[in-house]
């Protein structure tokens, strides 16, 4: 089964059927705290040897801090722009200010191939945005929580071919995370029609810019 989106040894990783893709970029939280410079050379040096490499996870968060800095934003923006160069699809990271990534990744429509909206909560008014620039939309555990009621029907609206699954687990073994996955499954298929062939099927889409 699909799992969109997974940590393992501090990598993101997502898998399709078994085979693995690693994702490489600054987490918002670490923006701050590196030589945004240097990492951005080691990335490109990493993106440049390893044409099954993705971008992520990255973005923008107001989780930590109410404030997004300008450094922020900036190690954002280089990303995106890296991800273009290469042509890779990127993971998205959005807590709390989901429309100001939305907005920002607008202009790389074309440009970059796929977007991964990685633990997406907000309302559904932005979807039509995201399929624009052809992302996806990770659901994660947060539909197995029985009070999450808002996100529940969010679920709902997300188109099927936009569909992904992921469980966002850190260093789990690989049978209990896909003990959890489908468990994940099982609730968004009572939700939705979705299959899981569906999902395979996006999951597909998503990665196909990346060498296997």
């Amino acid at each position: 089964m699909t799992d969109a989106h997974f940590h393992r040894a501090g990598e993101t990783i997502a898998s399709l059927n078994g085979t693995e893709y690693r994702f490489c970029g600054i987490h918002p939280w670490n923006a701050e705290s590196v030589d945004l410079a240097a990492e951005l050379a080691r990335f490109r040096s990493m993106l440049g040897t390893d044409p099954s490499l993705g971008v992520g996870e990255i973005g923008l968060d107001r989780l930590k801090d109410k404030t997004i800095t300008p450094i922020q934003r900036e190690a954002f923006t280089a990303q995106l722009e890296l991800a273009a160069e290469m042509g890779r699809p990127v993971a998205l990271h959005g807590a709390k200010c989901w429309g100001e990534v939305v907005k920002a990744i607008c202009p790389y429509a074309g440009r970059i191939p796929a977007f991964l909206f990685h633990g997406f909560s907000r309302s559904d008014g932005l979807l039509p945005d995201i399929v624009k620039v052809n992302g996806f939309v990770g659901v994660g555990k947060a539909v197995l929580n029985d009070h999450a009621v808002n996100y529940r029907e969010l679920v709902k609206k997300i188109p099927l071919d936009r569909l992904l699954l992921e469980t966002d687990s850190e260093d789990l073994p690989d049978a209990d995370r896909s003990a959890v996955l489908a468990e994940i499954f099982a609730k968004t298929a009572e939700l939705t029609s979705v299959t899981e062939s569906q999902i395979d099927s996006n999951m597909a889409v998503f990665i196909s810019s990346l060498a296997t």
